[in-house]
Order: C-alpha cells, then sequence, then structure tokens
C-alpha cells in the first residue's frame, strides 16, 4: 500500500484532526478562564504571582494575571490577545471576556457532540452577536446626572481594591477625563497626557492629581533659584554642547596655542548658545541630552535655570502645557518657540527632589500615585488605569447598562425569544449562546458564596415579573438580592459590554474554524545543499 504524499511529509508532525482537536482547543480555553474566574465582581479575589526571581504581585485585574502567566498553548494565546484587545479598547471588561469566550466554546463542544456542524455553531454565534448588540443599544440609558457617571467608574473597579481608594482614585479620574473631554485625539488620549509617578511614603488614598508636569529631577545649578513665579521657557530635543565628531578620529596638538584657541571657541560657541536664549527671554531651559560644564556659569550669569536628560514623554509634556515649540538645538530657537509657565518650584518627597512646572495652556497632568510599598503602588496605577479608560471614554459615550449580570440576564432572556424566529439548526446556537452569557451572574454568585443556580433562575424571573423596569434588574453581590441597578448605582458601560461580546464571538469563532492542528516535533533546520550537491554529481 502506497503512503500519501502529504502524511509522509508530515512525518515529523503531530496532528490533531476533527472533533479531537475542538476538545483540546477547548480544554485550553476553560482551563484559562479558570485562571481568572474567580476574580470576577465586587466579591472576586486576589491572585499572587510569583516571578522567576522569587519577586511577587498581588492583583485582582485579570489581563494582567493573563499577561503575567507563562502559557504556551496557541489556543490560550488567542483568548490572552482578547482579553488584552478588550483592556486597550475598553479599559474594563477583560476578565468577563475570557469567561464568555470559554463558556461559548464549551456550549460549542456539546452542540458538535450532538451532531450540529461547526459551520452551524459558527452561522448562529453571528446572528446571536447581532441581535445581542442591537438589543443593547435598546436598552441602554444616556447617563442623566453626574452621580452615573461616577458609579460607572466606581464599578468598574469594584472587587478590585478596598472601597476608599476607589472612591477616591475615582474622583481624580473623573476630574483628568473633564479636562481632557475637550482636546482631539485618539482613544489612548488619556495615557498620553496624564503621567503616572509612583512616590513612596503616605498612603494610597493620599495620591493626588496636579494640573501640570510633577518630575524626579532637580535644577541643573543649585545656585539658580529654586521656585519662581512664571517665566518664559524653551524645550530642546538636544542639548547645550559641542557637537561631537560623528567618526573616530585622533586631533595632533604640536603648540598649547593651538589647543588654547580650540578651547576658546568651545566656550566662544556655548557663550553664543546662551546670548541667544538671554536675547529672546528665556528664563527656564529644559533639554533632552546634556548641558556642558562650561555653560553652566553662563546660564547662571544670564538668569537662566536648566533641567537636563528629561525622559521624551516629559519634554512633550512640558512643550504642550506652556505652549513652546520643541527644536533641535538652541541655534535654531526662534522668538515664536518659546511658551510661559505660570509657576515651577521644587519640592523633597521621600528623600527625592521633584519639580513641579504649570502653564496656562493645559492639556497634561501628573497623578502623584502614593502608597507604603511598591507592590501597593503598582496595584493602586493598575486601578488609576481603568478608571482613568473608563472615565475617559464616558465623555464620547455616556450611554450605561444595568451591572451585576442584569445586562447578560436580559440579554440571554432575549435571545430564547428570537431563537425560535430563525428556521433550521441555527436556533439550538442561539439558544447555546444565551445559556453562554448567563455564565456572568453565575460566576458572580459563585464568588459571592451563593448558589449559583438559584441566583440565574431567581434573576431571570425578578426581570420577567416586571415588565416595564425589570431589565434593568441585577444582582446584589453584597446582600443577594435581586434589585434595580441604576437605583443601587451598579452600572456598566455600553461600550464596555458590547466590546466584551464583540470580543468574546469572534474570538470562540476563530477557534471553532480550527479543524486541524498540527504541533512541529522539532525546530525549522537550514537545507543541507551540499548533500543535494552530490547526489547531482
Amino acid at each position: 500500500m502506497v503512503q500519501p504524499e502529504h502524511d509522509i511529509a508530515l512525518h515529523d508532525t503531530d496532528r490533531l484532526q476533527g472533533r479531537a482537536a475542538l476538545v483540546n482547543n477547548v480544554k485550553a480555553a476553560v482551563s484559562l478562564a479558570g485562571a481568572v474566574r474567580s476574580t470576577l465582581g465586587p466579591r472576586g479575589l486576589d491572585k499572587m504571582l510569583v516571578g522567576p526571581d522569587g519577586s511577587s504581585l498581588v492583583t485582582n485585574d485579570g489581563v494582567t494575571v493573563l499577561e503575567a502567566a507563562q502559557i504556551e498553548h496557541p489556543t490560550a494565546r488567542l483568548l490572552i490577545a482578547a482579553s488584552a484587545s478588550q483592556d486597550k479598547v475598553a479599559r474594563d471588561g477583560t476578565t468577563t471576556t475570557v469567561i464568555l469566550t470559554a463558556e461559548l466554546l464549551q456550549n460549542a463542544l456539546e452542540m458538535v457532540r450532538s451532531g450540529i456542524h461547526p459551520s452551524i455553531v459558527i452561522n448562529g454565534y453571528s446572528i446571536a452577536q447581532k441581535e445581542c448588540l442591537d438589543e443593547l443599544e435598546s436598552l441602554s440609558k444616556e447617563a442623566s446626572s453626574p452621580e452615573d457617571g461616577k458609579s460607572v467608574v466606581s464599578t468598574s473597579l469594584a472587587g478590585k481594591i478596598g472601597e476608599s481608594l476607589a472612591e477616591h482614585l475615582t474622583g481624580l479620574a473623573i476630574e483628568a477625563a473633564e479636562v481632557l473631554s475637550d482636546e482631539a485625539g485618539g482613544d489612548d488620549l488619556e495615557r498620553l497626557r496624564v503621567k503616572r509617578l509612583p512616590v513612596s511614603g503616605g498612603s494610597s488614598t493620599d495620591s493626588e492629581l496636579v494640573n501640570g508636569l510633577v518630575m524626579p529631577k532637580t535644577r541643573l545649578d543649585n545656585a539658580t533659584p529654586a521656585s519662581s513665579e512664571g517665566g518664559r521657557v524653551a524645550v530642546i530635543d538636544g542639548g547645550l554642547e559641542n557637537p561631537k565628531l560623528e567618526i573616530d578620529a585622533e586631533i595632533e596638538v604640536r603648540s598649547s596655542g593651538v589647543l588654547q584657541g580650540f578651547h576658546k571657541r568651545t566656550l566662544e560657541n556655548l557663550q553664543k548658545q546662551v546670548e541667544h536664549l538671554s536675547s529672546i527671554g528665556v528664563d527656564l531651559l529644559i533639554v533632552r541630552d546634556g548641558i556642558a560644564d562650561e555653560a553652566v556659569s553662563m546660564l547662571r550669569e544670564a538668569g537662566i535655570t536648566a533641567y537636563r536628560r528629561l525622559d521624551r514623554n516629559d519634554l512633550e509634556m512640558a512643550s504642550r502645557i506652556t505652549g513652546s515649540q520643541i527644536v533641535r538645538d538652541v541655534k535654531g530657537l526662534e522668538e515664536g518657540d518659546v511658551g510661559s509657565y505660570t509657576m515651577r518650584s521644587e519640592m523633597v518627597t521621600a528623600g527625592v527632589t521633584h519639580t513641579r512646572i504649570d502653564g496656562d495652556e493645559g492639556g497634561a497632568m501628573t497623578v502623584l500615585i502614593r502608597g507604603s510599598s511598591p507592590q501597593i503602588r503598582e496595584e493602586c496605577e493598575r486601578a488609576f488605569d481603568d478608571a482613568l479608560g473608563v472615565a475617559f471614554r464616558l465623555t464620547r459615550d455616556s450611554r450605561m447598562l444595568p451591572g451585576g449580570g442584569g445586562a447578560q440576564t436580559h440579554l440571554a432572556r432575549h435571545l430564547r425569544v428570537f431563537a425560535p424566529k430563525n428556521k433550521g439548526r441555527e436556533q439550538i446556537a442561539i439558544e447555546g449562546y444565551a445559556a453562554a452569557l448567563e455564565v456572568v451572574p453565575r460566576t458572580l454568585a459563585e464568588n459571592a458564596g451563593l448558589s449559583p443556580i438559584d441566583v440565574v433562575l431567581e434573576l431571570s424571573a425578578s426581570q420577567a415579573s416586571d415588565s416595564k423596569n425589570g431589565s434593568w434588574i441585577g444582582l446584589n453581590a453584597w446582600t443577594g438580592e435581586k434589585t434595580r441597578m441604576d437605583k443601587l448605582g451598579v452600572l456598566d458601560p455600553l461600550f464596555v459590554v458590547s466590546n466584551s461580546i464583540s470580543g468574546s464571538t469572534e474570538a470562540a469563532i476563530s477557534v471553532l474554524r480550527i479543524n486541524d492542528v498540527l504541533w512541529a516535533k522539532q525546530d525549522p533546520m537550514t537545507p543541507d545543499w551540499k548533500d543535494e550537491e552530490d547526489q547531482e554529481d
């Protein structure tokens, strides 16, 4: 019997086909979801991540857990990518995306085992996704007051940090988002315009938002003033130094006069640059690179305070808040490039000198993240990132949905009514999609120590019994009661829920399309062309 050529070509490859491939992929997805399942909701538990060097990280953030894990399975990595995309787009809902994807795959596997082809399941899931997104548009409400926006941001922090800290960070995030609300830019604008600066000492609730640039820097010359009430500033994306040769070269000096002349011309060049700065009224000089030692005294005599070796982000923030233009070198600086600042001051915090610069232009802020340990400051920073991301997006889309699993329960009920309207086996897939959505209230109940089955049934019955506002009823994880989420202040943004549904459905469909998994047994090697040449000879 002749062996097929494609089997001969794959003799160094492990292969999983058909249902075996699907089972393997679903197992990987379910295992990954199990790693973050217990973090969901206000009563979710934290995870301790221990690195190879023994360092530890305690967090409740799902995407942080997944990105820190050492995972090699390609399907698990696909789910991690979906979670990371959710974090980038919506800043919240990462854990929900993972557990919903795993539940969709698990239900799909059961349907495949019962004889339904994966293509039918994929089609049914696509129909269900579109219906869910349309229904969410109808269910959502516009935020009617600042308190609604505050409730949405607070809900995104529920379970991640303490209640008092969550309230404090919510206030800081909303304040920063309001400042940026009129700014033009993409969805990552809040990450570019708000600097996070961890500062040791104090408690996390001492964290503060500064409408200016704060950086762990001190002025170059201590003889210059430590603070000033306004002035003109120049921002240089370079340094105040003499140019260096770009090639290796040696200069042979045969007399002391030549060396003195060389040094004199160097000083004259620096003096001209300082005089140029003084002529256009510069009081504060900020450079990205270095400043020559010989120029320090020249700057002092000209009344110019200087800061050097700033990060690129700090340089751009200084330019924005002062209205100055970043130029490459001092010689190219013109009067129109010079901006103005309203206040500059230096302060010592935990033994480190920090400089604060304020300007009239605004559009850039610094949040000082405080905490008693680096781990606490890191977790506080992650929580603030989530709160600020949600708050900033609410300024562009303020529509909200019920939290506490209320939105997912409503969608499940709606899909069960919608499914019989579809002919063919797709309605079975739609019902499987509806069952998967109930994983959210079920997981919330598990993490709260309640009976998942009882909670799902009671929540569905409570919504059905109130024809007017039943869809806004969700689970109060602290008391176990089923109540109106808008009255309780547990609200989810529409963009978080809709992106979570879209992302999880797309990830599940991507896995369901896989019918053949090939595992290479050895790494690819360079072909041995010499052997082939010998054979030809």
